[in-house]
């Protein structure tokens, strides 16, 4: 069948393809240098696998035409396009928290956007290992970017409505253990206590503080001779309190008063550590050098785990570590009982 002039071509490419069959358009006319005659200008509108395929992507450019170069905008650039008009009008927490869910998709950043399909934004999900919340992010990123490839006729169809998270809800997918450190890995610590960033993964479980209380302690808040600390911030009202300091433990507060800087730990330049460097730059390499995948979180786990074996009543361990509500909540999410020194 002979289509009409200027409708376009479907012509099938030598050799093995997996889509053998290209579908362009004529859009003008140039002249050929060589030959000084007038030659075709083509654009490609895509390929296909099947002769009938290309006919009919042929058919609905005729009947819709698009910006051709939605047929290779990746996703990646997807992201910098919506991301510059999105990101003036949001506050740098969000767009921080967008960065980061992009960054799950490390596996879809050169993958043209309009060939995604469901299966693809399903399998970034499925494999990233994050929990509930960071997979709720992770959809609400899916969900603004194909709203803004809709509205800018990058894609047909919105694939993001039927990613699937709920699945999810109540555990995380490869998720990291946060349940407890290992006896010998707790151990291990205490053999290489003599380097002073373990000394603070121990301060950490042996108090059972949150990981942004002690990083915000003051020197004027810790008294070393009744051996407790007050915590004077914290992101509950439960979480003002007095918190005992451990006679094993004890030593490495001592230790921190080696510099002028008003805070209990600090950076090797004597200023305020914040969490992200601390994490990154510290207790992340720590964890990696013992073959353990934790949290500074999983340091209250262990407390109260300890001070549970140890037979500390449940109001006195609700106290240290400034929890509120029924104990056998606490217990149920923190307590195991085979962890100690």
């Amino acid at each position: 069948m002979k289509l009409p002039n200027g409708y376009g071509s479907v012509t099938k490419l030598s050799g093995k393809r997996r889509r053998p069959f290209i579908v362009r358009k004529t859009v003008g006319f140039e002249i050929d240098k060589e030959s000084e005659k007038a030659v075709q200008k083509f654009v490609t509108i895509g390929y296909a696998k099947t002769k009938e395929e290309g006919l009919q992507m042929l058919a609905d450019y005729n009947k819709n035409p698009f910006d051709l170069r939605a047929m290779s905008i990746t996703f990646k650039e997807v992201y910098e396009k919506w991301s510059e008009s999105k990101f003036p009008s949001i506050s740098r927490s969000n767009a921080n928290g967008y960065n980061a869910s992009f960054k799950l998709c490390g596996a879809l950043y050169d993958r043209v956007f309009k060939e995604l399909r469901l299966a693809d934004l399903q399998g970034i999900v499925d494999s990233c290992g994050k929990n509930y919340p960071t997979l709720r992010k992770l959809k609400v990123l899916f969900n603004q970017l194909y709203a803004y490839a809709m509205k800018n006729d990058l894609c047909q169809k919105d694939y993001s409505e039927y990613v699937d998270i709920t699945q999810y809800k109540n555990k995380n997918p490869n998720k990291l253990s946060r349940e407890k450190f290992e006896r010998l890995a707790i151990e291990r610590m205490w053999d290489l206590s003599d380097d002073k960033y373990y000394q603070i993964v121990l301060m950490l479980i042996y108090s059972g503080v949150r990981i942004s209380e002690m990083l915000d302690l003051k020197k004027e808040n810790v008294n070393l001779d009744e051996q407790y600390f007050d915590v004077v911030l914290s992101k509950t009202e439960s979480g003002i309190r007095k918190v005992p300091i451990a006679d094993k433990v004890l030593p490495f507060f001592r230790g921190c008063y080696d510099s002028d800087c008003e805070y209990l730990l600090h950076t090797e330049d004597g200023k305020h550590f914040t969490y992200r460097n601390y994490y990154d730059s510290y207790f992340r390499p720590l964890m990696e050098n013992l073959g353990l995948n934790q949290t500074p979180h999983c340091c209250r786990h262990i407390c109260i785990s300890l001070l549970a074996e140890a037979g500390v009543d449940q109001t006195t361990i609700k106290m240290i570590v400034g929890h509120s509500g029924a104990m056998t909540m606490t217990e149920k999410v923190y307590t195991h009982m085979d962890v100690g020194k």
